[in-house]
């Protein structure tokens, strides 16, 4: 059986550790290869790659860069059907869904080719007679990326395009659970022309991920994953002396309004609540239905939920596997949860009959009514098909529930009164905001990123603040004199 190893100095490199894990199909639970697990020595040795490869990428110029990300964009556009096929294989989601995570992650491929114009400086002429300032940003060096399994194309590439064009190198550590994207795309990168050791690939489990973190070569970290790992990953890189950005979980809302348009609003909570499985941090998993809409809402959910077709993402489905088994028992043992806590099991994903292999990971859309804040079904992030619909009287209450929560990633409102979405966009504590978008992932010329514990650090993904996340700000104060001697003074410099 192959293992998936690592990828250094643009060469695929075995590992020393000798440990793997196994790589398994979701849609019939066949192990299908496994992956090379890093030891220390293995992670150092990517790290020492990126080292030595930064300052001559550092030194090359932003024209020369930019070809290369853009050969590397052309070359993608060119094959990102098979990227997908690979998705599929090892993560589950449909090929479609699949191939629309690859446009996605392609757009900061694309802003990334205009990075010239995000990295200009100003300059002031004669701050002070004779003396001009003018400031520059520069790569900080080597970078970590540490993502998940939901989106091995998307989520690395909202930082790896924008982490080379500005000059520096990038090991990438994706999940072990869905690994042979991010080594395609390393071959992809390898043949745009990128040199040896900029973009290096790490696979492992800890031991690799707190090489990162406390290695002092590493300048900065990007992570996704959820809450937890977030929070340790933000405590230990920053201790570290490491800038570090950390998006971690989600409890994105869904808040109906009276006057919204029941129909397409149940399109929305369909396509947001269940695509991917569920598996998405920007999945919308609590609808907040206000006075007497939840009755009929909740019908047009379920008689659209029921249709779906659930099965082998290569096959005509809509919704694929889970990726693990024990994942997929860990989602449902919230629906007995839920009903244990008095909620209602309107349409139970227990029960589906996939059309795929009787080993895969399998539940089915799951809509639950009646939800109260206090339950788990509510409170965790499940991270798969279950959508949950909570009953408030009035705006207000919709607002202080999702203000409450401790997540703060996304939410969206549904309405066809403008007034009330302008307050909700001013109102709610939350970074991403949809209005009738049940999934607002912004274009990538906009940041990424959640507020509270759905993000550690000051800095979103992408647009402007991933270029300012991955250089750094210098200010070169300069003064140009004629040859007389301009004398002594140990007085603190002052403008004139």
């Amino acid at each position: 059986m192959s293992v998936v190893t690592h990828w250094i100095n643009n060469k695929l490199y075995p590992g020393t550790s000798g440990n793997t894990a196994p790589v398994t199909n979701p849609a019939t639970g066949e192990v299908t290869r496994h992956v090379a697990l890093a030891g220390s020595e293995d992670a150092r040795a990517a790290i020492d790659a990126a080292v030595a490869a930064f300052p001559a990428w550092r030194d090359t110029s932003l024209a020369k860069r930019t070809a290369v990300v853009f050969t590397f964009r052309e070359l993608l556009n060119a094959c990102k059907e098979e990227l997908a096929a690979i998705i599929t294989a090892e993560h589950g989601k449909v090929l479609s869904d699949a191939l629309g995570e690859v446009s996605r992650g392609q757009e900061v491929v694309e802003l990334a080719c205009g990075i010239t114009h995000l990295l200009k400086g100003g300059a002031t002429e004669n701050a002070s007679t004779n003396v001009d300032v003018h400031s520059i940003r520069q790569p900080v060096g080597p970078v970590g990326i540490i993502s998940p399994f939901n989106f091995p194309a998307m989520v690395p590439m909202w930082f790896f395009p924008v982490a080379i064009a500005t000059g520096n190198t990038v090991i990438l550590k994706p999940s072990e659970k869905d690994p042979s994207a991010a080594n395609w795309i390393a071959e992809l990168w390898a043949e745009a022309g990128l040199p040896a050791g900029v973009f290096n690939v790490l696979h492992g489990d800890k031991i690799a991920v707190d090489e990162l973190l406390t290695n002092p070569a590493i300048k900065a970290i990007s992570f996704v994953g959820s809450t937890s790992v977030a929070q340790y990953v933000y405590a230990t890189g920053t201790a570290h002396g490491k800038r570090v950005q950390a998006l971690g979980g989600a409890k994105n809302h869904a808040v109906v309004l009276p006057d919204a348009d029941l129909d397409s609003t149940a399109d929305a909570m369909v396509n947001a609540g269940f695509g991917s499985a569920g598996e998405r941090c920007m999945a919308i998993s609590a609808v907040v239905a206000i006075g007497g809409i939840a009755d009929d809402l909740v019908v047009k959910i379920k008689d659209r939920a029921r249709t779906l077709r659930i099965g082998d993402g290569t096959k005509k489905a809509d919704m694929g596997p889970l990726i693990s088994r024990a994942h997929r028992d860990k989602v449902a043992s919230y629906i007995d949860a839920a009903e244990a806590d008095g909620a209602a099991v309107v349409l139970d994903g227990r029960t589906v009959r996939a059309d795929g292999d009787q080993n895969g990971f399998w539940l089915g859309p799951t809509l639950i009514d009646h939800v109260h804040a206090g339950m788990s079904v509510y409170t965790d992030e499940i991270f798969g098909p279950i959508l949950s619909v909570l009953r408030v009287d009035s705006y207000d209450d919709a607002l202080e529930l999702v203000n409450s929560n401790p997540y703060g990633n996304g939410a969206a409102i549904f309405t066809n009164d403008g007034g009330a979405a302008r307050r909700f966009q001013t109102e709610v504590e939350v970074g991403m905001v949809g209005i009738n978008v049940p999934i607002p992932v912004p274009t990538a010329y906009y940041s990424f990123g959640g507020w509270n514990n759905s993000l550690f650090g000051d800095t979103h993904a992408h647009g402007t603040e991933g270029v300012h996340f991955f250089t750094r700000g210098k200010v070169v104060t300069s003064r140009w004199l004629d040859p007389s001697h301009g004398g002594i003074n140990l007085g603190f410099p002052q403008n004139d």
